[in-house]
């Protein structure tokens, strides 16, 4: 054990991690009781090596102190200040030998021991019959004093005095928090002067309680730090470090004391102790130390001034840090790092080898010898007790808590572990050497998990910084209007029709192309959500809208996404539809749920959605073409296998009321029962021939080519089923490219057998002999919901046609703007009555009336668009 440090587990608690409210409380002869900074208490005892009882407090505890004589422990939790007496615990002790095998007992504190009803206690202290609290009431430090009763039972604990402090912002306080976490709480011990004798009240106070919060200092320090009034009066002295850095004291006995400041280490204080003990046990050094490291010694000075007085001399100084927690002995200051359990030496003999050896002046040697503390290679130890030489050779023992949850009893070889090295023995260099082989493996380890950390933050920074960048490449495109086929992220889609099981069904094709120099990889998601244009929701209330999720994993620059989505079978689908195409990146399918709760609490159903286009899907774009050779049986056979329209039916049966209406003169009034029903789009002849470019050329001229009405009907024909109208087409053309003729035969996605003519004819007056020459495009099925669905996706066709032709037309023809725009408002006015017939609160019949009217209204005035 000569030159080394022997770590010895003792217990495992129930908690892991860093915790910086973890106390040691001893003096209780075998038993050692660990707070944890939880709600429980754990009692250990070193005779049995095992914990023995859990105290289960209301609330979280923050602090607490103790009375050897009369077996006490005063506890600060956030509700108040409890009393437990400890002596069930001797109880338990004898009845435990007869069952070592018994687990630890659970005793539940309740609210009979609350004896101080204080809010947020932070640290507690007890000096003989007093009892002390330190907390924080809005802009103040508040310091109150209670006598503790006699009587045991007794739990009547009377105020009889509070001082007040202002609260001051801590210079280095943010830092501290930032590097570590939750600050730690206030520090409270009680200092003495050793000129008080042992059967002085004051000493016995101090004897009665458990010693480690209390310190003995050499009477002439006493009285330069304190006054002298407090030196004679041998009143013990508050010592009280803050989280804003200032070391404060208070006079206990001396009437009209006050808090008053002492020191200010400018960063969180964390220990404040007493060392360099004589041989009469008087303490010649006060120590305080903070958090970043920075630590203060106070001592006696006699030739401080000219005259030879004595003064106290202020040295301060830095150890590396952060300090964790500490405790001294009669010569050391052991504190932990987190990394290392680090230990300086005090003593004035070290002080002056140190300053001799690196060739100082002695005025010097106090704070260059704090740069140079000894390491014991003991890491991750939170808390520590005060140490204890229970060897006959001298060694020190220590009592900490690892960041694991661990008790240990750390061995300590008596002197300088550093002196001597050379007259080591050959063994002893050889342990020496394994000691410092296995340190640098576990400095080695913890560098390789550093490693792995940091590449990770590297890797999830490069990813944040790419949906950054996307998504401001997204922002921009949405305030410049570019084209589709011109933006950096963009989708189209392509309809197909397949045969499952003897059904037809409808499949959308989206393709995404990704054009930005950026890859989208895990994390991004592409969703697409499919709607009826007409909204409206089932009985149940439930949205009729489809959503699709497609993640991505690796989709580089240059690259395409396809996806296929299942519209509807045949008859089932309500067109025309809404696609709506978005990017999604979700923080949680990147880190993972659980690294996002415990890394960003309340982000775990964050998400970034970057719309990327609205398209819509249309009748047009669901045709099913009949092939050639079959369109002269689509013109004269009904196919069998068409469902039955509600829309028909319901005119059906309405048919004989509305005739007298719609039918005047000798018309008859009843109509078979296979009426076909049909619409028609005029459009001017010169603006589809200023547009469109003739399908066939031939050996003709160009122009002339363009003047022939067969050829223009065709090639608007072929505009209209080929179109790639806002990102959406049909994805076969063959049966398109196959037609001859200005007439096409299909199927609806309803079933319904349609037919679609395109020709020219005359429309003026019948007088006049300046006619307009216009091209007609008719739509007839026996299916109404059929025609009118259609006759919407030909007139968007038509205003996309007018849309790109509007500036070459305007400005090489002499087009009727006016008569343009009057027929655009009139067809706007009908839009909008059937838009108030789904929106506004209506009867069904008054609906279908509506409808039915406007319907009639364009069949039997068609607009003619010029």
């Amino acid at each position: 054990m000569e030159g080394r440090c022997a770590v010895e587990t003792w217990a495992q608690f129930g908690f892991s991690g860093r915790s910086y409210k973890v106390k040691i409380l001893c003096g209780f002869g075998t038993d050692v009781l660990i707070c944890t900074g939880t709600e429980e208490i754990y009692v250990f005892s070193k005779r049995e090596r095992k914990i023995t009882t859990v105290l289960l407090l209301p609330a979280a505890v923050s602090d607490l102190v103790g009375n050897q004589d009369k077996q006490l422990i005063y506890v600060a939790c956030r509700s108040g200040v409890y009393r437990v007496n400890l002596q069930f615990l001797l109880h338990r002790d004898q009845s435990s030998q007869a069952d070592a095998s018994s687990s630890p007992a659970e005793l539940k504190i309740s609210q009979e021991c609350l004896v101080v009803g204080a809010d947020e206690v932070s640290s507690l202290l007890l000096v003989g019959s007093v009892l002390l609290t330190l907390c924080q009431r809005d802009a103040s430090w508040l310091l109150t004093l209670y006598k503790t009763p006699k009587q045991t039972a007794s739990t009547s604990h009377e105020e009889f005095g509070s001082f007040h402090l202002p609260v001051v912002s801590a210079v280095d306080c943010g830092a501290a928090e930032s590097n570590r976490g939750p600050r730690k709480g206030s520090v409270l011990i009680c200092i003495h002067s050793g000129d008080v004798e042992a059967s002085s009240p004051s000493n016995a106070s101090a004897e009665s309680t458990v010693a480690q919060d209390h310190f003995h200092l050499e009477p002439l320090l006493f009285k330069l730090l304190f006054g002298v009034e407090a030196a004679l009066a041998k009143s013990p002295v508050i010592l009280c470090g803050l989280p804003d850095g200032r070391l404060c004291f208070l006079p206990l006995r001396l009437p009209g004391s006050r808090l008053r400041v002492l020191h200010s280490l400018e960063q969180p204080v964390c220990f404040v102790g007493a060392s360099v003990v004589t041989e009469t046990g008087h303490a010649q050094c006060l120590v305080a130390a903070g958090e970043q490291g920075r630590v203060v010694l106070i001592k006696t000075d006699k030739a401080g001034s000219e005259g030879g007085s004595a003064m106290a001399a202020f040295t301060e100084g830095c150890v590396p840090g952060p300090v964790w927690c500490g405790c001294m002995d009669k010569s050391c200051f052991y504190y932990s790092t987190g990394a290392d359990l680090l230990r300086l030496d005090l003593s004035e003999g070290s002080f002056a080898r140190e300053s001799k050896e690196r060739g100082e002046e002695t005025s010097g040697m106090t704070a260059a010898a704090l740069q140079s503390p000894s390491s014991l290679n003991v890491c991750r130890v939170i808390a520590l007790a005060e140490p204890a030489c229970s060897t006959a050779a001298g060694d020190v023992q220590l009592l900490g808590v690892s960041a694991r949850g661990q008790l240990q009893r750390i061995c300590l070889p008596a002197g300088r572990v550093d002196e001597g090295s050379s007259k080591l023995p050959s063994t002893q260099v050889s342990r020496s050497v394994r000691d410092l082989l296995s340190a640098i493996g576990d400095v080695c380890e913890r560098a390789s998990v550093l490693k792995t950390v940091i590449k990770s933050k590297n890797q999830f920074l490069r990813l944040l910084n790419h949906a950054v960048s996307v998504s401001f490449l997204l922002m921009a495109d949405t305030t410049t209007d570019l084209p589709i086929k011109e933006k950096p992220i963009r989708c189209h889609f392509e309809t197909s029709w397949s045969r499952l099981l003897q059904k037809d069904s409808l499949s959308l094709v989206c393709f995404l192309h990704n054009s930005s120099p950026f890859v989208l990889e895990r994390g991004w998601t592409l969703s697409i959500t499919v709607s009826p244009l007409s909204y409206s929701s089932s009985p149940a209330g439930e949205s009729s809208s489809t959503n699709f999720s497609f993640p991505f994993h690796d989709l580089r620059p240059g690259q395409t996404f396809e996806a296929s989505l299942p519209i509807a079978a045949a008859g089932d689908a309500s067109f025309p539809m809404t696609v709506s195409c978005s990017l999604i990146f979700s923080l949680s399918s990147l880190l993972g749920e659980e690294e996002v709760a415990a890394s960003f609490a309340g982000l775990q159903s964050s998400c970034i959605s970057l719309p990327l286009s609205t398209l819509t899907v249309d009748w047009l774009h669901a045709l099913q073409l009949n092939s050639p050779t079959a369109a002269h049986k689509m013109a004269t056979v009904q196919p069998s296998s068409a469902a039955a329209d509600s829309i028909q039916t319901f005119l059906s049966s309405r048919q004989l009321r509305c005739s007298g209406r719609t039918n005047k003169g000798g018309e008859s009034a009843a109509k078979p029962e296979s009426e076909k029903y049909s619409a028609s789009v005029w459009v001017s002849s010169e603006i589809v021939r200023d547009t469109l470019k003739p399908k066939k050329s031939s050996n003709l001229d160009a122009k002339e080519s363009i003047r022939d009405p067969e050829d223009l009907c065709l090639s608007l024909l072929e505009r209209l089923l080929s179109e790639d109208t806002e990102g959406v087409k049909m994805g076969c053309q063959g049966d398109k490219i196959a037609l001859s003729t200005s007439v096409a035969h299909a199927r609806g996605p309803n079933g319904a057998a349609m037919k679609l003519t395109v020709k020219e004819i005359n429309v003026g007056e019948e007088e006049s002999t300046d006619k307009e020459a216009t091209i007609e495009v008719q739509i007839e099925s026996s299916s109404l919901a059929a025609v009118c669905g259609l006759h919407h996706a030909v007139l968007r066709r038509i205003q996309t046609l007018l849309q790109s032709a509007t500036e070459k037309a305007a400005s090489t023809k002499n087009v009727q703007i006016l008569g343009l725009r009057r027929a655009l408002q009139r067809a706007e006015i009908q839009q909008s009555q059937i838009s108030g017939a789904f929106g506004e609160v209506v009867s069904t019949v008054q609906r279908d009336r509506l409808l039915l009217s406007v319907y009639q209204e364009l069949r039997r005035n068609p607009l003619l668009i010029v």
